[in-house]
Formats: structure tokens, sequence, C-alpha cells
């Protein structure tokens, strides 16, 4: 049976769109070759005891009794796991439920509908893929829409779902809310850091916000197909929201995989790149994947906040101070032209950044 496609980034490759590649598999022999993933089940996972994030109190961080306190878990968490679930972050629920409804409603649009927002050529905004760099490359069972969300004049509307109606007004309040988020974690590190907190609030300056919504449909074969492959993000920070409960986000630390997860009501907070670099490893941006349920679809939305387009990205100089610099200096510009024409792989770029 012929599939839908969309053409990747920058390429002329043709992939399938994987939610109607899904409802068309009648049995596990029907997935193709290109999707069977042998590590998805090769490396250790670790039991659910060993698992657990660290939780950090939003509301406790900016309360001055308890602030030191929190501000002492938050670095902990940044600098030994990179990972962390954020409570009472003050997100409301409306916009939070709201923006859960809509996303739901997106993807159960014909597909037809879907592609009037499809990435459009040597692009990676829109409904599609990513990543995909070669003919002959393992595919993620995944599909995604990213939207650039801050800063406001950077908006292409017209990639924008237009349904369900409320979707553009629900992503709007959503990623102004996670803004206001962001800038206190990102203040809050820049002082635990050592940093005075104008440095992260320039070149961070007007937050700039992209959101990738990731649709994983559930799959016959799911140890042996992988929803999002090993890799870390090429951001600052991500703020991940669960849509619906089903798990699959795991991360690779001491050489096992820990399940997340995640709390009700939590936002799932986690280091990129850019920040490891910046805080010359202090903080980690750590390895991790998505994988994929047997009978249920999973969706989530990250929000990626990022440094001004015209940034260097290299170990700040304060941090610096009375030892050597780990990372290479590079624009930011440089730095995000490689890590999307390249496939997901671990944490090969950024190792391959450190001196």
């Amino acid at each position: 049976m012929a599939n839908p496609s969309f053409q990747c980034l920058g390429t002329s490759i043709d992939v399938p769109n994987v939610q109607a590649l899904a409802a068309s598999i009648a049995n596990p022999a029907d997935v193709p070759p290109r999707y069977v993933r042998p590590e998805a089940k090769a490396d250790p996972v670790a039991s659910d005891g060993d698992s657990e994030l660290p939780v950090i109190d939003f509301s406790r961080l900016l309360h001055h009794r308890f602030s030191r306190e929190e501000s002492a878990k938050l670095h902990h968490a940044c600098a030994d796991w990179g990972f962390f679930q954020l409570i009472n972050h003050g997100v409301p629920d409306q916009a939070t439920e709201k923006m859960k409804a809509d996303i739901v409603e997106f993807f159960k649009l014909p597909l037809e509908e879907k592609k009037a927002f499809a990435q459009l050529p040597n692009s990676l905004e829109g409904y599609g893929q990513a990543f995909v760099v070669s003919d002959d490359q393992k595919l993620d069972w995944a599909d995604m829409l990213y939207l650039i969300t801050r800063p406001l004049h950077s908006r292409n509307i017209d990639l924008w779902p237009a349904k369900p109606l409320t979707f553009r007004d629900s992503l709007s309040c959503y990623s102004m809310e996670l803004k206001s988020v962001a800038g206190t974690l990102l203040e809050v590190m820049a002082k635990n850091l050592g940093v005075a907190p104008e440095e992260f609030s320039t070149i961070f300056q007007d937050q700039p916000q992209g959101v990738k919504i990731n649709y994983y449909p559930p799959c016959p074969r799911a140890d042996e197909v992988l929803g999002l492959s090993s890799h870390t993000d090429g951001t600052g920070l991500t703020l991940l929201l669960h849509v619906n409960d089903v798990e699959g986000l795991q991360i690779r630390k001491g050489g096992n995989w820990f399940p997340v997860k995640p709390l009700p009501g939590a936002i799932t907070a986690y280091i990129g790149d850019i920040i490891e670099i910046l805080s010359n490893g202090v903080y980690k941006s750590l390895e991790h994947r998505a994988i994929i349920n047997l009978k249920e679809e999973r969706i989530t939305i990250a929000a990626l906040h990022g440094p001004r387009e015209d940034s260097v990205i290299d170990p700040l100089t304060e941090i610096v101070k009375g030892c050597k610099p780990k990372y290479v200096s590079m624009s930011y510009g440089e730095f995000m032209k490689t890590y999307l024409s390249t496939k997901l792989e671990g944490r090969r770029l950024v190792e391959s950044l450190m001196l």
C-alpha cells in the first residue's frame, strides 16, 4: 500500500507519514525494515526504583524563605542529571489543558488537512519530519509539527494550524506562559553558576522559542522501533509537557536508560547543548530518546528556548576563570547549521565540540 510522504528538511528524500503508515499495518511483519532498530532493546534499562528524576518546586524558587534551598536542588539537578520535573510551575491549568485538547484534535484531522501546514522546502517549520539526511538512514516512528513562537515577529502564522479554531490562540497563550517560566529558571541557573543574570539575559534576549509537537503512533513491533532517536537538544532549555498519560521518554545516564514517569501536572525540564557549553560542562545535556507503546499513541509538546541568532556560543568568561575552556567557540548560526544537517546520534555533536 502506498503511503503519503513528506520531503525532509534540506533534502529531496521522501519519508512516509508515520501516522498514516501505522494505520495501514495489519500485522507486525508489515513494519518496513527502515524502522526496525536493533539498538531499541540492546541497551539496559534501569528498574523503576532507580529512575526517579529530581523534582523542583518552582513556587519555592520564587519564595524568599525557601529560594536558597530550592536553588541548590536545582543546581544539583542540572549538574548531575540535566533533567528535572518542575512542579507548581504556575502555568494555569486552563492554558495547558486547552493546548493539550487542541493538539489531540489536530492529529485527528484527515491527513490532507494536516498537510496544508506541511514544511516548506529547506525549512524545519511546519508539519513533517526532520533529521533525515540519506535514503538508507533508519527512520523514527513519529511525525512532528514544529512552529516558531518567539520572538513574535518570527512567527509564520500560515503554518500554524487553523483547525481546531482555537489552536493558534491556545499556542500563543501557552508559549507566553512558558516564556515566563523559562526566564526565571535561566536567571536562577545563572546565579547558581556564579554568572551575572545579565549575562544570560543578553544571550537569551527576547527568549527565542520554538515548539516541537511529536505524535508517536502505536506499533505492533514497539520494542523494535524508536519514536525519537537518541540525541541531545541543540538549544538552551527545553520544557516538555506530556499531552496524554502514555510514557516513553528515556534518559541515558551512566550507561543505562532511565524511564521518565511524569508527575501529574508537572513539566519535564532539561538542559540543552548550549547551556552545557556556556557552563563549560558544569551543567549536562544528557542523551535521551523516545520509545513506542504497543497499543496507545503518545503525544508531547516541547518548548525549546535558545539564544539570540547572533550569539557566539562558548564557555562564559566568569566560569573559566582559573581553568581552561572545554569547548570550542562558534556562532550559534554555525552550530545550528551543523545540528540540523546531521542525523540524531546521541552526544556525538556536542562531544565533537570539546577541546
